[in-house]
C-alpha cells in the first residue's frame, strides 16, 4: 500500500485491536488508561476512514486479528504492548507528516504528539525519535561533526 492515509489507517486498525488486548489484561487506573487509548485510536480510525472516503478512496478494512509481538500474560506485558503500539503508530504517521497537503501534515503532527504522549504515559522514558534506530539515542550524535582546523595567523 503506497497511500500514506491508508497506511496510518491500517496502523490505527492494529492499535484498536491491541488496545483490546491491553484492556483485557489491566485493571484499575491502567484499565482506565487503556480505555482512553482505545477510544482515541478508534476515533482517529473513524476520522481517517471518513477522510479517505471523502477524498474518493477506499479505506483499508481491518484484519480479523493481528499478530502480537509477544504474549501478553499480565499487566506488565500489557503496559509494554501499549507503549510499543504507540511508538509504532507514531512511526506510521511519519510519511503523512511529509505530505504536500498542510491539513494532512497537521493531522499527522497532532496524531504523533498524542501517540508520543500516550507512550510516555505508559512508560515514562524517551527513546529514539520515531523511525530512527535505537542506537542513535546512546548519546552519540546523529552526525559526527569534526572540528575544522583553523590556520594559524602570522602577525
Amino acid at each position: 500500500m503506497n497511500d500514506p492515509l491508508g497506511k496510518v489507517l491500517s496502523a490505527e486498525h492494529a492499535a484498536v485491536y491491541a488496545y483490546g488486548v491491553v484492556g483485557a489484561r489491566t485493571k484499575g487506573a491502567l484499565r482506565t488508561r487503556a480505555t482512553a487509548g482505545f477510544d482515541a485510536h478508534r476515533a482517529r480510525r473513524d476520522r481517517l476512514r471518513a477522510l479517505i472516503v471523502q477524498r474518493g478512496g477506499t479505506p483499508p478494512e481491518p484484519a480479523p486479528t493481528y499478530p502480537l509481538p509477544f504474549e501478553v500474560k499480565d499487566q506488565s506485558d500489557a503496559v509494554r504492548l501499549a507503549t510499543l503500539v504507540e511508538e509504532r503508530v507514531v512511526t506510521a504517521y511519519l510519511e503523512l507528516a511529509a505530505d504536500e497537503d498542510a491539513s494532512l501534515r497537521r493531522l499527522a503532527a497532532q496524531a504523533m504528539q498524542e501517540g508520543a504522549t500516550r507512550a510516555y504515559g505508559w512508560h515514562p522514558a524517551v527513546g529514539a525519535f520515531p523511525g530512527m534506530p535505537a542506537e542513535r539515542t546512546s548519546g552519540s550524535p546523529l552526525v559526527k561533526i569534526e572540528p575544522t582546523p583553523v590556520p594559524a595567523v602570522s602577525p
